[in-house]
């Protein structure tokens, strides 16, 4: 997808955050030629990687989940795992539901934000949102979480607020990262952004770690964001200035995700969100006069679904030859072969919008850096369980925190020794690459 609203409304459903798009040929076998492409950068000739882990089994709370990959019974350690999954009731037993009530109803914990606005290296523009007192009142080593929301999403929708408060807390600076015309940011050019284009996140981690050049960087991506933080990963592998990451309600398989979005009670999402899409292509439509070529101006503006949107604007802004050739070139993937820091994946089994059958579970399974999980309820960004359930922060935010604050803590007694682990807890890190001690 290419696009995102200036800020929520409720008829886009943009407290929640909705994922992409795709329709063409199998994508299971691009994912394993990409992964194998990348093996001997993970590996960077200290052997298979993946013989040497040993498979270790889960305490019975985890039996309520999917878990997958080789590192699984790390889990075993987080105190938010102790219990088994268990939606809340009332709203949990129904995956649309579950993603219309978190939408609209769960609290939006408030915050004092300060706004930081890039210039884009073609002259576009990104808005950093960051917490207000921050710089007084944090370490400058502090580690410093970038948030990346869904379509439509930025700094003011609940799971982007909790989290952030929750991480802020615990001593992190965070940051976020609102896409090009999302939570109000200006859009000076005409494009927007899409599941495949990276380039934006990239700057953003380049400046962050350039204006915080001691702390650790780390990222958590939903939905459409999850997809764009994958695909950086991959393409980064090892050159990669995070340390670690979390990808939520990831559509992955974005061929898969637009087979399924036009089904049954998901024609609603893709309704609201062309709505949304509308409504803020109406209000910079003037950057879009003139254009020539492919572009279909008119679809776009009247657009009653995403994929007419994206056929009229978006795959001609990115250069596609048509909207199912953008699909299924923007899934995430064929990426998860290539990604050479401590990632953790978290997935509903019932996700409307980011189905199980899309995710790459071979790919995770064989990559030493990658950890699955699968609740079995939890609809789309829903997550209705746990503590604070039903009006609070979703059931994941606890285990986010868990696996952020694990690498941070390994990552950091790496450096304090001055050594070079080719791993840290069972995550793979390459010997090829020096640690940086600042």
């Amino acid at each position: 997808m290419a696009m995102a609203t200036t800020s929520p409304t409720l008829s886009s459903l943009s407290r929640s955050s909705l994922p992409w798009r795709t329709a063409v040929p199998p994508f299971a076998s691009m994912a394993s030629a990409s992964a194998a492409s990348c093996n001997d950068a993970r590996t960077s000739g200290a052997g298979d990687p993946i013989a040497l882990q040993v498979e270790e089994s889960l305490d019975p709370p985890l039996s309520s989940l999917e878990v997958i990959g080789p590192r699984r019974a790390l889990l075993n350690r987080f105190e938010s795992l102790r219990r088994p999954y268990k939606p809340f009731a009332v709203v949990g037993w129904n995956r649309h539901v579950e993603t219309i009530f978190a939408a609209f109803f769960r609290s939006l914990p408030s915050v004092r934000l300060r706004r930081e606005c890039l210039r884009t290296r073609d002259d576009g523009a990104i808005a950093l949102d960051w917490v207000v007192g921050d710089e007084q009142q944090l370490l400058l080593d502090a580690p410093v979480l970038i948030l990346l929301p869904g379509l439509t999403g930025g700094s003011d929708d609940s799971y982007v607020r909790h989290i952030l408060i929750r991480a802020r807390k615990k001593g992190w600076r965070v940051v976020v990262f609102n896409s090009r015309g999302c939570a109000n940011s200006p859009v000076t050019t005409p494009q927007f952004y899409s599941a495949s284009f990276t380039e934006d996140l990239h700057q953003v981690v380049t400046h962050v770690s350039t204006c915080y050049p001691k702390s650790k960087l780390y990222s958590i991506g939903w939905s459409l964001g999850a997809n764009i933080l994958v695909r950086y990963l991959g393409q980064e592998s090892q050159n990669c200035l995070l340390s670690g990451a979390v990808s939520l309600c990831n559509p992955f398989n974005l061929v898969i995700a637009d087979e399924d979005f036009h089904k049954g009670f998901n024609n609603v999402y893709d309704k609201a969100l062309a709505r949304g899409l509308r409504k803020i292509f109406k209000k910079h439509a003037l950057l879009f006069e003139g254009l020539g070529g492919e572009y279909n101006i008119p679809m776009a503006a009247n657009a009653r679904s995403v994929r007419e949107f994206d056929e009229g604007l978006t795959r001609v802004s990115f250069g596609f030859k048509s909207v199912d050739d953008y699909y299924f070139n923007s899934s995430s993937s064929s990426s998860i072969g290539c990604v050479s820091i401590p990632l953790l994946c978290i997935q509903a089994d019932n996700d409307p919008i980011a189905p199980s059958r899309g995710i790459p579970r071979d790919e995770i399974k064989a990559n030493p850096n990658c950890l699955l999980i699968v609740t079995p309820q939890g609809g789309h960004l829903g997550w209705i369980a746990g503590d604070e359930a039903p009006f609070g922060a979703p059931w994941t935010d606890p285990v986010v925190m868990e696996f952020l604050e694990h690498v941070d803590k390994e990552t950091k007694t790496d450096t304090e020794v001055e050594c070079f682990p080719d791993q840290l807890d069972g995550f793979q890190h390459s010997s090829s690459l020096p640690v940086q001690v600042k």
